[in-house]
């Protein structure tokens, strides 16, 4: 990809953010993976008394890593789309965007959802955005995602 390419592709960017883990989610499954691999220790001691900590950690930090590698993209250009996760949807598809805080989400991801609904839910984060699809060929009625924006998020669906 050239220069003018690479260019072009991040001004297209209008929002992006990524729903990594924050710090406090860390300590408790990094504290689980070290006693895992002291239980196994205890059990096999010796020369192999360091290959659990070495297998352990590094998986649940894979783990956390993936856990946040989700992102919420809104690009513009001549075809803006909303990025969730590895789907995407062409704005001219969208329909009434609501915001739900934390509390609110609840319901919205309860029984009062659609189970045809395209969802990317993380709890650590608050707020989650429903943009109700006007598509009549696509069978998801809607797309609900968990975003720390979603204001940003939702004036640059309206916008488009």
């Amino acid at each position: 990809m050239g220069e003018s390419a690479k260019t072009a592709a991040s001004a297209a960017v209008r929002h992006s953010e990524r729903l990594y883990v924050p710090w406090w989610g860390w300590p408790l499954p990094v504290l689980g993976a070290i006693l895992l691999a002291a239980e196994i220790d205890m059990g096999y001691p010796g020369v192999r008394a360091w290959l659990p900590y070495v297998i352990a950690l590094p998986v649940v930090v894979g783990l956390m890593l993936s856990l946040g590698r989700s992102k919420v993209r809104v690009t513009g250009g001549t075809e803006p789309e909303l990025w969730v996760g590895d789907a995407h949807l062409p704005l001219r598809y969208a329909g009434e965007v609501e915001i739900f805080d934390k509390d609110a989400k609840r319901k919205a991801l309860g029984r009062d959802g659609d189970p045809a609904a395209y969802v990317l839910h993380r709890g650590w984060v608050g707020p989650v955005v429903r943009i109700r699809l006007t598509d009549p060929a696509d069978p998801t009625p809607y797309w609900l995602f968990s975003t720390r924006h979603p204001e940003r998020v939702a004036e640059l669906v309206k916008g488009a």
